[in-house]
């Protein structure tokens, strides 16, 4: 039987590998919401990540000397390619994997939804994920600071999806598509300019440039 969250992943992959099929060479180059990378370098990022076992993901960690920052940047070189074609054939190669470092799969599914809109976002794209994936997403970030520090930034806040089911925690009201507070939640600023409510300045000063 297939992992429900597995399957979430791969359909997020093939919508977004097709999404990319057309993209120009300066739309390849275009700055993605994640601070000082290119869509085309999210992409090779999101690549690499299903291409890492546990094995050598610490292996990496080992060779980088415990400098994550520094792994995330070799892993993301090794799976450029030469060209904006050979980054995106690479990512397709990789659209049914299910390896993955050690993290639970739900942390695999927010990366890759999240990541996803730092390319889209930037590039005009538009997907309307199902909200029962944004959804799952949501309630694994509120209550977690692993990978990305999500939980710490809306503590004391209260958020509420308006187009799906998601509430969390308690305070100041920060509402708006599900989405959006999603990346708000990973320190994307511009998209606390899709959600309402007096908590919203809050939520947006703890934000900073998106994360890898």
């Amino acid at each position: 039987m297939t992992d429900p969250v597995w399957a979430s992943i791969h359909a997020e992959r093939a919508a977004l590998a097709a999404d990319l099929a057309g993209l120009t060479e300066e739309q390849w180059a275009t700055p993605s919401l994640c601070s000082g990378l290119t869509v085309r370098e999210v992409l090779a990022h999101l690549t690499a990540s299903a291409s890492l076992n546990a094995v050598r993901w610490m292996a990496g960690v080992i060779r980088c000397r415990f400098d994550f920052d520094r792994q995330v940047a070799v892993r993301l070189a090794e799976q450029l390619g030469a060209t904006p074609a050979e980054t995106l054939e690479r990512f397709r190669s990789v659209v049914a994997s299910t390896t993955k470092p050690p993290l639970p799969v739900v942390a695999m599914l927010g990366e890759t939804l999240v990541h996803g809109e730092d390319i889209r976002r930037p590039l005009g794209l538009r997907r309307d994920h199902p909200v029962e994936v944004v959804t799952r997403v949501a309630a694994y970030y509120q209550g977690s600071d692993q990978v990305v520090v999500a939980r710490s930034r809306v503590a004391g806040l209260r958020l509420v999806a308006d187009d799906g089911p998601f509430t969390s925690g308690t305070g100041p009201l920060v509402s708006g598509p599900t989405l959006a507070l999603v990346m708000a939640m990973t320190g994307r600023t511009a998209c606390c300019d899709d959600l309402d409510g007096e908590g919203v300045e809050l939520l947006r000063s703890r934000c900073g440039a998106g994360t890898v």
